[in-house]
């Protein structure tokens, strides 16, 4: 448990102060598509985001740009967040476990019945992977499954 702790703790700072590097390295890098085979690490820019979950949950050009603006959302708090020094780490972790769990609920919000089943099956999956990944496991370098 303390190991696992320490684990995310480490995650977040490395999340934290990576932020900005990452953020300046993607505007001169290729597109993550083009490397790696499509794999990409940190939070995904929202208007590609938004096209994955386009393919996978069939969203409807209603649904694209509502999604679109909680995703933004989300990563303007993210960063508002990261640059936050007068907060600890643990309250960092916490913010941004919330403001995730706020984006799931408000992009679930805005699916029908079909989609919000295949949403569920994707969180869980993304669940599971973090689990998995947490423990150490030899598939621990690997992505999320979508």
């Amino acid at each position: 448990m303390l190991k696992q702790f320490l684990l995310a703790l480490l995650a977040a700072g490395v999340i934290s102060i990576a932020g900005p590097f990452a953020a300046s390295q993607d505007s001169q890098q290729s597109p993550p598509s083009q490397e790696n085979g499509g794999r990409h690490h940190g939070p995904p820019d929202p208007a590609r985001h938004t096209a994955e979950l386009t393919k996978q949950l069939n969203l409807t050009s209603d649904q694209q740009p509502k999604v679109l603006d909680a995703l933004q959302s989300e990563r303007s708090q993210m960063e508002t967040l990261h640059q936050d020094s007068s907060l600890s780490q643990q309250d960092r972790h916490a913010k941004m476990i919330e403001i995730r769990k706020t984006t799931d609920a408000q992009i679930r919000g805005l699916l029908d019945s079909a989609q919000q089943k295949k949403w569920d099956e994707m969180q869980a999956k993304r669940e599971q992977w973090k689990e998995h990944r947490g423990q150490g496991s030899p598939d621990a370098g690997s992505p999320p499954p979508q």
